[in-house]
Order: C-alpha cells, then sequence, then structure tokens
C-alpha cells in the first residue's frame, strides 16, 4: 500500500485538484502526505542577473523583489494546505490520513525527484499551455525517482478504485507501472486490460498472461483487445475508458531517446493533454 504520498505545493489554484487526488489515494490505506513547495533560489536568479548589465542598486531592488513575491508564494501555498487540511480533518500525526508542509529552495524539478525517490506514490498536477516547470517536475518526477507518478486530472475525481483501466503495451515500462497501481487493482471493484492492435504482431498472448496475474489479485479483471479505426490509437483507448466508466488510467511511461520529444511526446502526450482520469505512470 502506499503510506507516504508526496504532493507538489505551488501556492496556484491549479493544486486544488492535485491535492484532492492526492487523498483519495491517501484514503486507501491512511498515508501521510507530504506537502512540498519549492521557493525560487533568489542566489541563482542573483547569478544570473549579474551577468546582464545594470547597477547594483536596479539588481538589489530586483532581488528584493523576488524574496518578497517568493515568500508571498510560500505563505499561499502554507495557506492552501492548511485550508485544505482544516477541511479534510487531517490532523499532522495518525490515526487516519495525516500531513506535513516540507519547503526547500531551489531548482523544483531537482527537489521533487529528492523527496520522491522516499515516498511510495507521488501525484502532480498536469503541464497546461507553456507549463514548462510542471513539465520538467513531472520528468524528474518520473524518470529520477523510480516510483510511481499519479498525474491528476483537471478535476478531480469522485473514486479512484471503482474501474481501473490499464492501456498495455508488452514492455518493461509498462509492466513496472502495472506493478506499481497494485494497490488500485486490489481494491477495484473492476480491473479492465486495454489493448490497441496497431497492425503489428496481436497481443494477445501478452494480455492473456496478465490477465492470468492480475486475476490473483483481484478476480473481476477482464481483458478487451482493440481494433484501431481511422483515428489515432490514443482516441481509441481513452474512448472506451471513458465509456467503461474508468476512474484510473494506468500506463507506462515510454522512453527511447530525447527525454521531453519522446517520453512527452507522441502517445504519452496524447494522454496527458486528452485523458480526463487520473494517469498512474512508471518508468
Amino acid at each position: 500500500m502506499y503510506k507516504t504520498i508526496l504532493v507538489p505545493a505551488t501556492g496556484l489554484p491549479t493544486d486544488a485538484p492535485v491535492h484532492a487526488t492526492a487523498l483519495l489515494a491517501a484514503r486507501m490505506a491512511d498515508a501521510h502526505l507530504q506537502f512540498l513547495h519549492v521557493r525560487v533560489s533568489v542566489m541563482d536568479m542573483l547569478v544570473a542577473m549579474s551577468t546582464s548589465a545594470g547597477s547594483a542598486a536596479v539588481v538589489q531592488e530586483a532581488v528584493d523583489d523576488l524574496e518578497k513575491e517568493a515568500g508571498a508564494q510560500e505563505d499561499r501555498a502554507r495557506a492552501a494546505v492548511d485550508a485544505f487540511r482544516a477541511a479534510n480533518g487531517i490532523a499532522a500525526a495518525g490515526p487516519g490520513v495525516s500531513a506535513e508542509f516540507i519547503v526547500e529552495t531551489g531548482p523544483a524539478g531537482e527537489w521533487l525527484a529528492e523527496h520522491g525517490r522516499f515516498a511510495d506514490l507521488i501525484v502532480a498536477g498536469r503541464p497546461g499551455e507553456g507549463g514548462e516547470l510542471a513539465l520538467e517536475q513531472l520528468e524528474a518526477a518520473l524518470m529520477d525517482t523510480g516510483r510511481p507518478l499519479l498525474i491528476a486530472p483537471a478535476h478531480a475525481p469522485a473514486a479512484l478504485a471503482e474501474t481501473v483501466a490499464i492501456a498495455w503495451k508488452d514492455t518493461p515500462e509498462a509492466a513496472r507501472a502495472v506493478s506499481d497501481a497494485l494497490p488500485f487493482i486490489r481494491q477495484a471493484k473492476r480491473v479492465l486490460i486495454l489493448a490497441v492492435s496497431e497492425g503489428e504482431e496481436e497481443p494477445h498472448e501478452s494480455c492473456n498472461r496478465l490477465k492470468k496475474a492480475l486475476s490473483w489479485h483481484n478476480t473481476s479483471t477482464e481483458l478487451r483487445l482493440l481494433t484501431r479505426g481511422s483515428e489515432p490509437a490514443v482516441e481509441t483507448l481513452l474512448s472506451v475508458a471513458h465509456e467503461e466508466g474508468a476512474g484510473l488510467l494506468v500506463m507506462g511511461g515510454y522512453s527511447h531517446s530525447r527525454l521531453r520529444e519522446i517520453v512527452f511526446g507522441g502517445f504519452t502526450k496524447r494522454i496527458l493533454r486528452e485523458a480526463e482520469l487520473p494517469v498512474l505512470m512508471a518508468h
């Protein structure tokens, strides 16, 4: 089970569905939520600014403004977490779900990876338009921690473990994602294995093996072999997941070379952009 869950706390309105999704996961096993806020390093900003033209007074004024904004952002993040804890009856220690607020200073992706390696699960939001910082954090959470990453949708779901859908492909990444999702799979009322034929060798054999293996964890495991039509495979998969009422999608974080273009491009990128349900990924 997931007993420690790491959750970024940025202080932005987009934190709300992320925190709500994390709470759903935490309630499965009375887990401890670690809300992580990372302040901008004003010293790093000062070093960068020192290479540009400007008087010492101008630089100092800019530094003061950065310090003030960083402090205000931390205050907003802390206030949002405090309000969330109060609204949901979450104490600093058990019994039941508990939570703490952690503050670090520096590169957000590095700190997310540093703390993420010691969590059972990481819950984060999706990158929005121009959301490069969020994208870097997702990369760090997926590639640099060895931990499963649960990516929350824009609107928090009502439940996570009613119907769990698995986007299956016979790869180590997908197998790792399924293994990491076992706490959800075991508690699900229904597990649905989805495999889309893309004109290559049919995935029947590996799908049947997966169904047999997962049946030891949940007897309500089903298999759906999907035939891709004129639409992309991702649309076929998401359409069936939606029709079946899936509350969670499990998939591998595929990569071959250049991280940003591959891991968060193609199929994975479309899943993050178009899926209206939480997505659990592992690499």
